[in-house]
């Protein structure tokens, strides 16, 4: 399953290491415009592949963040997938189907935003747990790779 991180303090290295990998996904998805975690989770991946054999705390917490970002992944093209969906209901309607759209868009709309604003919270506690030694489980997570 997953990597046990060990009950003794990890070294400052590797709490760097781990707080990084969840820094670096945040900050790579930020600047690529949130692009669906696609991103984040090349970054967690890479550390993953490189420290998996050096630190199982390193590995755990990369693996954790590569889960993590596909989860966002597959849940923001589930958001557009609706999107297309309402917008060609409305289409197709000749724009008469607004009157169902709009108030289903408008709640696409806040859930787009609750989980681009949960991504952010759930990133930054991710990094400080990691930065002082501590494991972290993501929320929302579906454990894909194991």
């Amino acid at each position: 399953m997953y990597a046990q991180v060990s009950q003794s303090a990890p070294a400052a290295g590797e709490r760097q290491w781990a707080a990084g990998v969840h820094v670096g996904a945040l900050v790579l998805a930020l600047m690529t415009s949130w692009i669906s975690g696609a991103a984040g989770a090349a970054v967690a991946g890479v550390v993953y592949l490189v420290k998996r054999d050096e630190s199982p705390f390193v590995a755990a917490h990369a693996l954790e963040a590569l889960n993590f970002n596909i989860s966002m992944f597959l849940y923001t093209c589930a958001v557009v997938v609706m999107g297309v969906a309402l917008l060609g209901a409305t289409v197709l309607t000749l724009g008469l189907g607004v009157i169902v759209t709009l108030p289903l868009g408008l709640v696409l709309v806040a859930a787009a935003c609750a989980l681009a604003l949960a991504w952010l919270v759930c990133s930054i506690v991710a990094a400080i747990r990691a930065w002082n030694g501590e494991a972290y489980r993501y929320p929302l997570t579906i454990r894909l790779v194991r």
